[in-house]
Protein backbone atom coordinates (compact mmCIF):
# COMPACT_ATOMS: atom_id res chain seq x y z
CA UNK A 1 0.00 0.00 0.00
CA UNK A 2 1.16 3.77 -1.16
CA UNK A 3 2.29 5.67 2.14
CA UNK A 4 -0.87 8.47 3.19
CA UNK A 5 0.20 11.63 3.52
CA UNK A 6 1.73 12.93 6.53
CA UNK A 7 1.13 16.82 7.75
CA UNK A 8 2.33 18.78 10.60
CA UNK A 9 0.65 20.42 13.98
CA UNK A 10 2.86 22.85 15.86
CA UNK A 11 1.94 24.60 18.75
CA UNK A 12 5.09 27.38 18.43
CA UNK A 13 6.43 25.54 21.72
CA UNK A 14 8.83 27.98 23.60
CA UNK A 15 11.60 25.99 24.67
CA UNK A 16 12.96 26.70 28.61
CA UNK A 17 15.56 29.73 28.18
CA UNK A 18 14.07 31.01 24.78
CA UNK A 19 11.86 33.77 23.79
CA UNK A 20 8.33 33.79 21.87
CA UNK A 21 10.30 35.42 18.97
CA UNK A 22 12.39 33.00 19.12
CA UNK A 23 9.45 30.43 19.00
CA UNK A 24 7.92 31.86 15.95
CA UNK A 25 10.80 32.29 14.23
CA UNK A 26 11.45 28.02 14.57
CA UNK A 27 7.75 28.21 13.65
CA UNK A 28 8.20 29.83 10.46
CA UNK A 29 11.52 27.99 9.74
CA UNK A 30 10.09 24.41 10.83
CA UNK A 31 6.91 25.58 7.89
CA UNK A 32 9.42 26.09 5.19
CA UNK A 33 11.23 22.90 6.08
CA UNK A 34 8.29 21.10 5.80
CA UNK A 35 7.47 21.95 2.40
CA UNK A 36 10.64 20.76 1.22
CA UNK A 37 10.61 17.75 2.90
CA UNK A 38 6.84 16.85 1.26
CA UNK A 39 4.60 17.28 4.08
CA UNK A 40 1.44 18.13 2.96
CA UNK A 41 -0.17 20.89 4.98
CA UNK A 42 0.72 22.85 8.49
CA UNK A 43 -1.64 23.57 10.57
CA UNK A 44 -1.26 26.05 13.67
CA UNK A 45 -3.24 25.46 17.00
CA UNK A 46 -4.78 27.73 19.35
CA UNK A 47 -3.78 28.13 22.94
CA UNK A 48 -4.13 30.60 25.20
CA UNK A 49 -2.64 31.74 29.03
CA UNK A 50 0.16 29.13 28.34
CA UNK A 51 4.00 30.60 29.09
CA UNK A 52 5.57 27.73 26.90
CA UNK A 53 3.26 27.98 23.68
CA UNK A 54 3.49 31.19 21.49
CA UNK A 55 0.28 29.94 19.10
CA UNK A 56 -1.93 32.15 21.02
CA UNK A 57 -2.98 33.77 17.78
CA UNK A 58 -2.63 30.91 14.51
CA UNK A 59 -4.76 33.49 12.26
CA UNK A 60 -1.62 35.44 12.50
CA UNK A 61 0.85 32.97 12.24
CA UNK A 62 -0.75 31.21 9.40
CA UNK A 63 0.05 34.63 7.30
CA UNK A 64 3.29 34.09 8.61
CA UNK A 65 4.11 30.79 7.60
CA UNK A 66 1.77 31.07 3.77
CA UNK A 67 4.04 33.86 3.71
CA UNK A 68 7.13 31.86 3.37
CA UNK A 69 6.18 28.85 1.55
CA UNK A 70 5.21 28.47 -1.79
CA UNK A 71 2.72 24.92 -1.69
CA UNK A 72 2.09 23.52 1.20
CA UNK A 73 -1.16 24.16 2.84
CA UNK A 74 -1.51 26.30 5.88
CA UNK A 75 -4.28 26.47 8.42
CA UNK A 76 -5.98 25.92 11.86
CA UNK A 77 -5.64 22.94 14.15
CA UNK A 78 -7.89 24.52 15.45
CA UNK A 79 -9.61 27.45 15.88
CA UNK A 80 -11.44 27.46 19.26
CA UNK A 81 -15.50 28.59 18.12
CA UNK A 82 -16.08 29.44 21.92
CA UNK A 83 -13.38 32.33 21.92
CA UNK A 84 -14.80 33.78 18.18
CA UNK A 85 -18.07 34.94 16.01
CA UNK A 86 -18.87 32.63 12.92
CA UNK A 87 -18.20 36.05 10.85
CA UNK A 88 -14.77 37.08 12.81
CA UNK A 89 -13.72 33.30 11.83
CA UNK A 90 -14.61 33.67 8.39
CA UNK A 91 -13.20 37.39 8.06
CA UNK A 92 -9.48 36.08 9.09
CA UNK A 93 -9.60 32.87 6.96
CA UNK A 94 -10.88 35.08 4.13
CA UNK A 95 -8.33 37.78 4.30
CA UNK A 96 -6.00 34.43 4.76
CA UNK A 97 -7.30 33.09 1.16
CA UNK A 98 -7.36 36.40 -0.30
CA UNK A 99 -3.36 36.65 0.11
CA UNK A 100 -2.27 33.03 -0.44
CA UNK A 101 -5.34 32.05 -2.75
CA UNK A 102 -6.39 27.71 -2.81
CA UNK A 103 -3.83 27.20 0.31
CA UNK A 104 -5.38 27.87 4.07
CA UNK A 105 -7.36 25.22 5.79
CA UNK A 106 -10.03 26.54 7.90
CA UNK A 107 -9.90 23.63 11.06
CA UNK A 108 -12.73 24.51 13.65
CA UNK A 109 -13.02 22.86 16.97
CA UNK A 110 -14.88 23.14 19.92
CA UNK A 111 -12.27 23.92 22.47
CA UNK A 112 -13.23 27.02 23.99
CA UNK A 113 -16.56 25.28 24.62
CA UNK A 114 -15.59 22.76 26.03
CA UNK A 115 -13.61 24.58 28.99
CA UNK A 116 -17.03 25.69 29.66
CA UNK A 117 -18.44 22.61 30.13
CA UNK A 118 -15.92 20.73 31.95
CA UNK A 119 -16.89 23.79 34.87
CA UNK A 120 -20.06 21.61 35.76
CA UNK A 121 -18.40 17.92 35.56
CA UNK A 122 -17.07 18.12 39.38
CA UNK A 123 -18.75 15.35 41.05
CA UNK A 124 -19.81 13.43 38.25
CA UNK A 125 -18.98 9.85 37.57
CA UNK A 126 -15.75 9.22 36.34
CA UNK A 127 -14.64 6.93 33.23
CA UNK A 128 -14.41 3.15 34.67
CA UNK A 129 -13.40 1.77 30.77
CA UNK A 130 -9.72 0.13 31.25
CA UNK A 131 -6.82 0.69 29.02
CA UNK A 132 -6.99 -2.00 26.49
CA UNK A 133 -4.57 -3.06 23.16
CA UNK A 134 -6.41 -3.10 19.85
CA UNK A 135 -4.66 -4.53 16.93
CA UNK A 136 -1.58 -3.49 18.10
CA UNK A 137 -2.82 -0.23 19.06
CA UNK A 138 -2.72 0.95 22.64
CA UNK A 139 -6.05 2.52 23.70
CA UNK A 140 -5.33 4.22 27.53
CA UNK A 141 -7.33 4.30 29.96
CA UNK A 142 -9.38 7.86 29.91
CA UNK A 143 -8.23 10.74 31.83
CA UNK A 144 -10.67 11.84 34.13
CA UNK A 145 -12.10 15.32 33.48
CA UNK A 146 -13.16 16.08 37.19
CA UNK A 147 -9.37 16.86 37.83
CA UNK A 148 -9.22 19.76 35.81
CA UNK A 149 -13.07 20.39 36.90
CA UNK A 150 -12.02 22.25 40.06
CA UNK A 151 -9.21 24.41 38.14
CA UNK A 152 -9.62 28.38 38.75
CA UNK A 153 -7.49 28.73 35.76
CA UNK A 154 -11.41 27.36 33.58
CA UNK A 155 -12.69 30.71 35.29
CA UNK A 156 -10.23 32.53 34.07
CA UNK A 157 -10.31 31.42 30.84
CA UNK A 158 -13.88 32.00 30.19
CA UNK A 159 -13.57 35.78 31.83
CA UNK A 160 -10.78 36.40 29.59
CA UNK A 161 -11.80 34.89 26.22
CA UNK A 162 -15.27 35.89 26.25
CA UNK A 163 -17.42 39.23 26.67
CA UNK A 164 -18.84 39.47 29.77
CA UNK A 165 -22.08 37.80 29.69
CA UNK A 166 -21.71 36.47 26.56
CA UNK A 167 -22.70 32.95 25.65
CA UNK A 168 -21.19 30.47 22.48
CA UNK A 169 -23.78 29.21 20.38
CA UNK A 170 -24.58 25.37 19.80
CA UNK A 171 -21.34 24.14 17.85
CA UNK A 172 -23.59 22.80 14.79
CA UNK A 173 -25.02 26.24 14.54
CA UNK A 174 -21.77 27.84 14.46
CA UNK A 175 -20.23 25.22 11.79
CA UNK A 176 -23.76 26.11 9.85
CA UNK A 177 -22.65 29.88 9.89
CA UNK A 178 -19.79 29.48 9.25
CA UNK A 179 -20.38 27.12 5.87
CA UNK A 180 -22.82 29.76 5.16
CA UNK A 181 -20.71 33.23 5.24
CA UNK A 182 -18.49 31.22 2.91
CA UNK A 183 -20.72 30.14 0.00
CA UNK A 184 -22.90 33.19 0.25
CA UNK A 185 -26.05 31.40 1.77
CA UNK A 186 -25.78 32.78 5.08
CA UNK A 187 -28.98 34.23 6.00
CA UNK A 188 -30.59 35.46 9.35
CA UNK A 189 -33.65 34.50 11.43
CA UNK A 190 -35.49 37.13 9.58
CA UNK A 191 -34.34 36.48 6.09
CA UNK A 192 -31.43 38.65 5.84
CA UNK A 193 -28.74 38.14 4.23
CA UNK A 194 -24.65 38.81 5.20
CA UNK A 195 -22.21 39.08 3.23
CA UNK A 196 -18.80 38.34 4.70
CA UNK A 197 -16.19 40.43 2.77
CA UNK A 198 -13.59 38.39 2.94
CA UNK A 199 -14.72 35.12 3.27
CA UNK A 200 -17.69 34.97 0.79
CA UNK A 201 -16.31 32.53 -1.71
CA UNK A 202 -13.13 31.84 -0.41
CA UNK A 203 -11.14 29.07 -1.51
CA UNK A 204 -10.52 27.71 2.11
CA UNK A 205 -10.98 24.03 2.90
CA UNK A 206 -13.31 23.86 6.33
CA UNK A 207 -12.64 20.90 8.49
CA UNK A 208 -14.04 19.84 12.06
CA UNK A 209 -11.26 18.58 14.87
CA UNK A 210 -12.39 16.32 17.50
CA UNK A 211 -11.84 14.47 20.01
CA UNK A 212 -14.27 12.01 21.00
CA UNK A 213 -17.66 10.43 19.18
CA UNK A 214 -19.53 13.76 20.30
CA UNK A 215 -20.75 16.74 18.47
CA UNK A 216 -17.68 17.49 16.66
CA UNK A 217 -17.68 14.14 15.07
CA UNK A 218 -21.54 13.77 14.18
CA UNK A 219 -21.50 17.53 12.44
CA UNK A 220 -18.51 16.39 10.28
CA UNK A 221 -19.93 13.61 9.21
CA UNK A 222 -23.76 14.69 8.71
CA UNK A 223 -22.67 17.68 6.72
CA UNK A 224 -19.97 15.43 4.53
CA UNK A 225 -17.04 17.37 5.70
CA UNK A 226 -13.53 15.92 6.24
CA UNK A 227 -12.40 15.49 10.19
CA UNK A 228 -9.42 15.27 12.07
CA UNK A 229 -9.27 13.00 15.18
CA UNK A 230 -6.85 13.61 18.08
CA UNK A 231 -4.56 10.75 19.67
CA UNK A 232 -1.96 12.68 20.46
CA UNK A 233 -4.21 14.66 23.23
CA UNK A 234 -7.23 12.17 24.17
CA UNK A 235 -5.64 8.95 22.60
CA UNK A 236 -8.57 6.90 24.47
CA UNK A 237 -11.32 8.57 22.49
CA UNK A 238 -9.68 8.18 18.84
CA UNK A 239 -11.21 4.84 17.85
CA UNK A 240 -15.02 5.89 18.93
CA UNK A 241 -14.40 9.48 17.72
CA UNK A 242 -13.21 8.12 13.83
CA UNK A 243 -16.56 5.43 13.98
CA UNK A 244 -18.99 8.23 14.82
CA UNK A 245 -17.90 9.92 12.26
CA UNK A 246 -17.66 7.53 9.61
CA UNK A 247 -21.77 6.18 10.84
CA UNK A 248 -22.64 9.94 10.43
CA UNK A 249 -21.18 10.52 7.41
CA UNK A 250 -23.51 11.70 4.33
CA UNK A 251 -21.79 12.43 0.69
CA UNK A 252 -21.72 16.42 0.04
CA UNK A 253 -20.67 18.89 -2.20
CA UNK A 254 -16.79 18.62 -0.11
CA UNK A 255 -16.58 14.53 -0.03
CA UNK A 256 -18.02 11.50 -1.91
CA UNK A 257 -16.56 9.76 1.06
CA UNK A 258 -15.25 10.03 4.59
CA UNK A 259 -11.62 11.37 4.94
CA UNK A 260 -9.94 10.75 8.37
CA UNK A 261 -6.79 12.49 9.54
CA UNK A 262 -5.50 11.19 13.00
CA UNK A 263 -3.10 13.19 14.97
CA UNK A 264 -0.05 11.65 16.74
CA UNK A 265 2.78 12.84 18.98
CA UNK A 266 6.46 11.92 17.66
CA UNK A 267 9.97 11.65 18.53
CA UNK A 268 12.55 10.78 16.04
CA UNK A 269 16.29 10.64 15.87
CA UNK A 270 19.05 7.93 14.57
CA UNK A 271 18.76 5.64 17.23
CA UNK A 272 16.08 4.60 19.81
CA UNK A 273 17.84 5.98 22.54
CA UNK A 274 18.52 8.91 21.74
CA UNK A 275 14.61 9.79 20.56
CA UNK A 276 13.83 8.44 24.12
CA UNK A 277 16.02 11.20 25.49
CA UNK A 278 15.02 14.31 23.44
CA UNK A 279 11.42 13.02 24.17
CA UNK A 280 11.72 12.48 28.24
CA UNK A 281 10.89 16.26 28.98
CA UNK A 282 7.49 15.40 27.25
CA UNK A 283 6.02 14.12 30.77
CA UNK A 284 6.76 17.04 32.55
CA UNK A 285 5.09 19.61 30.02
CA UNK A 286 2.22 17.40 30.02
CA UNK A 287 2.28 17.81 33.62
CA UNK A 288 2.26 21.27 33.30
CA UNK A 289 -1.03 21.38 31.18
CA UNK A 290 -2.82 18.22 32.96
CA UNK A 291 -2.14 19.99 36.62
CA UNK A 292 -2.74 23.68 35.60
CA UNK A 293 -3.93 24.12 32.14
CA UNK A 294 -0.73 26.48 31.43
CA UNK A 295 1.96 24.39 28.98
CA UNK A 296 5.28 25.16 30.59
CA UNK A 297 8.45 26.52 28.90
CA UNK A 298 9.69 23.05 27.18
CA UNK A 299 12.53 21.70 29.92
CA UNK A 300 15.81 20.33 29.04
CA UNK A 301 16.35 16.27 29.29
CA UNK A 302 18.69 17.05 31.54
CA UNK A 303 15.79 18.87 33.68
CA UNK A 304 13.68 15.83 33.17
CA UNK A 305 16.20 13.39 34.18
CA UNK A 306 16.02 15.11 37.88
CA UNK A 307 12.49 14.64 38.17
CA UNK A 308 11.38 12.44 40.80
CA UNK A 309 7.80 11.19 40.34
CA UNK A 310 4.93 10.16 42.78
CA UNK A 311 2.74 7.39 41.30
CA UNK A 312 0.00 9.26 41.67
CA UNK A 313 1.84 12.39 39.52
CA UNK A 314 3.08 9.70 36.55
CA UNK A 315 -0.86 8.61 36.62
CA UNK A 316 -1.31 12.28 35.36
CA UNK A 317 0.45 12.03 32.31
CA UNK A 318 0.79 8.44 31.16
CA UNK A 319 -1.91 7.84 28.75
CA UNK A 320 0.13 11.01 26.79
CA UNK A 321 3.44 9.12 27.63
CA UNK A 322 2.91 5.58 26.73
CA UNK A 323 0.53 6.60 23.25
CA UNK A 324 4.06 8.80 22.15
CA UNK A 325 5.72 7.39 19.14
CA UNK A 326 9.47 7.75 19.91
CA UNK A 327 12.32 6.23 18.85
CA UNK A 328 14.74 5.89 15.18
CA UNK A 329 13.14 6.13 12.00
CA UNK A 330 12.04 2.47 11.70
CA UNK A 331 10.78 2.21 15.22
CA UNK A 332 8.18 5.58 14.34
CA UNK A 333 7.33 4.34 11.19
CA UNK A 334 5.73 0.81 12.43
CA UNK A 335 3.82 2.70 15.22
CA UNK A 336 2.71 5.29 12.81
CA UNK A 337 1.48 2.26 10.64
CA UNK A 338 -0.31 0.26 13.04
CA UNK A 339 -1.76 4.04 13.88
CA UNK A 340 -2.81 3.86 10.54
CA UNK A 341 -4.13 0.67 9.73
CA UNK A 342 -6.26 0.47 13.06
CA UNK A 343 -8.09 4.37 12.72
CA UNK A 344 -8.23 3.29 8.87
CA UNK A 345 -6.76 6.95 8.59
CA UNK A 346 -6.44 8.90 5.23
CA UNK A 347 -3.50 11.07 6.99
CA UNK A 348 -1.73 11.53 9.76
CA UNK A 349 -1.13 14.44 11.69
CA UNK A 350 2.41 14.77 13.26
CA UNK A 351 3.52 16.68 15.91
CA UNK A 352 6.87 16.82 17.71
CA UNK A 353 8.62 18.52 20.33
CA UNK A 354 11.84 18.63 21.28
CA UNK A 355 13.61 21.41 23.60
CA UNK A 356 16.50 22.18 20.45
CA UNK A 357 15.27 23.41 17.22
CA UNK A 358 17.25 21.83 15.17
CA UNK A 359 16.17 18.39 17.14
CA UNK A 360 12.79 19.40 15.85
CA UNK A 361 13.78 20.01 12.48
CA UNK A 362 15.87 16.38 12.06
CA UNK A 363 12.72 14.53 13.43
CA UNK A 364 10.50 15.49 11.10
CA UNK A 365 13.14 15.28 8.32
CA UNK A 366 13.97 11.65 9.49
CA UNK A 367 10.12 10.96 9.37
CA UNK A 368 9.53 12.46 6.41
CA UNK A 369 12.88 10.31 4.42
CA UNK A 370 11.44 6.93 6.57
CA UNK A 371 8.20 7.44 5.52
CA UNK A 372 8.20 8.05 1.85
CA UNK A 373 7.22 11.64 1.29
CA UNK A 374 8.25 13.37 -2.15
CA UNK A 375 8.65 16.93 -1.08
CA UNK A 376 5.67 17.17 -3.30
CA UNK A 377 3.48 19.15 -1.03
CA UNK A 378 -0.54 19.74 -2.35
CA UNK A 379 -3.42 18.95 -1.13
CA UNK A 380 -6.05 16.18 -1.06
Amino acid sequence: MTAIPLSILDLAPIPAGSTVTDALRNTVDLAARAEEFGYRRYWLAEHHLAPGVASAAPQILIGAVAAATERIRVGSGAVQTGHWTPLSIVEQFGTLDALHPGRIDLGVGRSGQRHAETLAREGRPGPEREASVVDGLLIPKPFDQRRLAGSPVLSLFRALLQQPGAETPDFAEQVEQITGLLDGSYRSAEGHPARATPGENADVQLWILGSSGGQSAQVAGERGLPFAANYHVSPSNVLEAVQAYRKAFKPSAVLDEPYVVVSADVVVAPTDEEARELASPYALWVHSIRSKLAAVPFPTPAEAAAREWTEEEWDLVADRIDTQFVGAPGTVVAGLEVLRRVTGADELLVTTITHDHADRVRSFRLLAEAWGLTGSGGSP
